[in-house]
């Protein structure tokens, strides 16, 4: 069993999370591509002090790539769209 600290990579903060984020409550984090949602839902809430509702899990192909005549492939990536109980928010900015 890995630590939950390994599960979540990094929020993703875009035009598009922002939107979700006021209108839907929903958070986008770039996680572990062979993580689960079990373990992403736990993660979120021990480390964000927040109760998950739902998660939605999207898996991206690496893109290839070429340089010169070398030619390779970026690694795959997950993305999880987390939704969260109304009246929780997780704050990356700390606004006042």
């Amino acid at each position: 069993m890995r630590g939950m600290q390994e599960i979540i990579r990094a929020p993703l903060i875009t035009e598009k999370g922002s939107f979700l984020l006021e209108k839907a409550n929903q958070v986008i984090f770039r996680v572990q591509p062979d993580a689960n949602k079990i373990e992403v839902k736990r993660a979120v809430e021990v480390f964000f002090n927040v109760t998950v509702v739902k998660v939605r899990m999207v898996r991206y192909l690496g893109k290839i790539r070429r340089v010169g005549k070398n030619v390779g492939r970026k690694p795959s990536w997950k993305k999880a769209y987390i939704t969260l109980k109304e009246g929780d928010k997780i704050d990356f900015f700390g606004a006042a």
